[in-house]
Parts: structure tokens; C-alpha cells; sequence
């Protein structure tokens, strides 16, 4: 689902209050889940660019196509519908703007978002009930984990669907497409993923494609700051501890919308990714069922992926034809 030469371009909402301080402090912190039979089972955007592409990554080298979707009940299913708390629980992010975050303006400070969107729409499928979810934050670095671990059923979290991910667990097909971009202050003297980031020091998420890429080419860069949740790394460019970030570009475009003296280098993103929602490995059952919800989620103009694009994205991402093609192996 990763290739070179993205042909996306992110430009940062802009005007909006600093907040990435304060979000990262709360970042690591998990909401509360139900305890014994109520926790988890164990068992393109671009102004003008279409966005059917796909979602794939990698394909020469494994099958990263999802399964077809279904409305049966199964296993995993069974599982989450017979514990105590009758509620789908599902890993979040609650400091990613747009995406999942808590805006402190308005009272009771419930998470919304793209993301949080989503993730209600597979609880009311699953339980006829939007509010039927019990949300934990969890940091970049321990999506994986949170799933393998029975933490949580699903991770919903702006997460890239990749083979290397693919081993650990199963994704939905996509839901959005992006890719890898940098994010510098707009008086630096770089201008992208290229020779400019010699010798500067350049942050990352620990387990993010970002942190493969820097791997693969960091152009003489420092690499060596990598942080548990990707938000940190906007914190380090604040306090001026790193001179870059690299991290996907719809969320570099919601950092610069947090924090207007930073802004996305380069004309593009220098890869191509798509979003999916992550589940235990094996969990077929449940990934037909989230597939379901994402095609009804694509084709509801009215009340789908388009109203919610619109209503959190669209102010800073400008227009597009609608979310990526699904592909399906079977």
C-alpha cells in the first residue's frame, strides 16, 4: 500500500489556537475500560485529486487485500456481544486534531473526530448503538500490542496498512489515503524529504512508517529521536529540541493547524498510504463486518464518509472525489 511518489498535497488548517503541548501531556493517558467479562476479547486526499486508488501496500511482496464483507455473526463477534459490558471497545487516539482529540471549548470534552466517526458507526453496527463504545487512547507505539493483548477489539487510530503490520493483524480495507510528508517551522531552511534535512535532527514515532522511511534515507539527518507518540514529536519541535517531523501528512496538516508557526515542506508526500481499521489476527468474522460498514460508509453521501470528511477534514484538506477504492481477496 506504500509506493513512492504521493500525489496528494496537505496544506495545514491554520488560525487555530497551539494546543499540541497540552494534548501530548494527556496523550499517554488510557480511558478507563470495563474490567473482566467487560474488557476487550481475547479471541486522498488532496484539493482536486481523485482518490480511488486501491488500498494496497507493498503488493509485489504480500497480499494485503482484505476479506469481503459480510453480516454474520461469528467468533469474535459472539465474544464482544456476550461480555458483561455490552460495548465495542476500541483504541483511539485523543490528541490527534480532526481525528480523535477532546476540544477543551466544549463542555463534557467527549472525543470527536474522523476517527471517532468511524468508530461509531461499526458500534451501531455491531450493537444498534452509536454510543455502544468504550474509547482508549493509546499511544502510536502500542496499537499492535493493545490489539495482540485483547486490550482492545479494534484500533481505529489513523493507522497504515502495511505487510510488516500484516504479520501482527488484520486490517480493514481502507478508509483514507495519505502518505509520509515533513514537518518544519516556516522560517527553516527546509524544504522537504530531501538533502536539506542534513544534519538536523528530525523526529519520529517509535513503530511509524515514518521511522521505517527515516531508516531506509535520512539524508544525513539525526535520527535518533523517536518517541512513543507521534504528537510528542510537534512538543520536541516546540521546545525547539528537533528542527523537523516527519509523520503522515493529514496529521502533519492537523499539527500545523494546532500550531501555526510550523508547516508542511514539500509539494507532496514522498509515499502513498492508506488507513485501516486493525484487528487480532484471525478475527475474520469481525473484519467482514467492519468491511460492511465501511461500504455502506462510502456510499451514503448523505450520512457517511463524505459528511464526516466534510465536517473535520475538508476545511484543511480541500476537496476530493471520496475515500479509496476497497479490493478485496476473496
Amino acid at each position: 500500500m506504500r509506493t513512492r511518489r504521493g500525489t496528494v498535497r496537505l496544506r495545514g488548517w491554520g488560525g487555530v489556537g497551539a494546543m499540541g503541548v497540552a494534548c501530548a501531556l494527556t496523550g499517554a493517558l488510557a480511558l478507563a475500560l470495563p474490567h473482566k467479562d467487560g474488557g476487550a476479547a481475547t479471541a486522498d486526499a488532496g484539493t482536486g485529486v481523485t482518490v480511488a486508488a486501491p488500498a494496497r501496500a507493498d503488493a509485489d511482496d504480500c497480499n494485503d487485500r482484505s476479506l469481503r464483507p459480510a453480516g454474520k455473526d461469528g467468533p469474535a463477534i459472539d465474544a464482544i456481544k456476550n461480555r458483561k459490558v455490552k460495548k465495542l471497545v476500541v483504541g483511539v487516539d485523543q490528541n490527534s486534531y480532526r481525528w480523535g482529540y477532546r476540544d477543551p471549548n466544549k463542555k463534557g470534552g467527549e472525543l470527536e473526530g474522523f476517527d471517532i466517526d468511524l468508530a461509531r458507526e461499526i458500534a451501531e453496527e455491531i450493537f444498534g448503538d452509536r454510543d455502544a463504545v468504550v474509547f482508549r487512547a493509546i499511544p502510536t507505539n502500542q496499537r499492535i500490542p493493545a490489539i495482540k493483548s485483547g486490550q482492545v477489539d479494534m484500533v481505529v487510530r489513523t493507522m497504515t496498512v502495511n505487510c510488516e503490520r500484516l504479520k501482527d493483524v488484520d486490517f480493514s480495507t481502507g478508509y483514507f489515503r495519505t502518505g509520509q510528508q515533513v514537518l518544519a517551522p516556516k522560517k527553516s531552511d527546509i524544504t522537504g524529504y530531501n538533502e536539506t534535512l542534513k544534519g538536523k535532527k528530525v523526529c519520529s514515532a517509535a513503530g511509524s512508517i515514518a521511522l521505517e522511511e527515516l531508516k531506509k534515507k535520512d539524508f544525513g539527518a539525526d535520527i535518533s529521536t523517536r518517541v512513543p507518540n507521534q504528537l510528542d514529536c510537534l512538543v520536541r519541535l516546540q521546545l525547539g529540541e528537533v528542527d523537523a517531523v516527519v509523520t503522515d501528512s493529514a496529521l502533519a496538516a492537523s499539527q500545523a493547524a494546532q500550531d501555526p508557526t510550523v508547516e508542511l515542506k514539500g509539494e507532496e508526500p514522498f509515499t502513498t498510504e492508506h488507513y485501516g481499521v486493525a484487528m487480532k489476527k484471525g478475527s475474520d468474522d469481525l473484519v467482514r463486518r467492519v468491511n460492511k460498514v465501511l461500504e455502506e460508509y462510502r456510499e451514503d453521501g448523505k450520512n457517511g464518509w463524505q459528511k464526516s470528511y466534510d465536517k473535520w477534514l475538508r476545511g484543511g484538506l480541500g476537496e476530493v472525489s471520496g475515500p479509496p477504492r476497497a479490493e478485496y481477496r476473496d
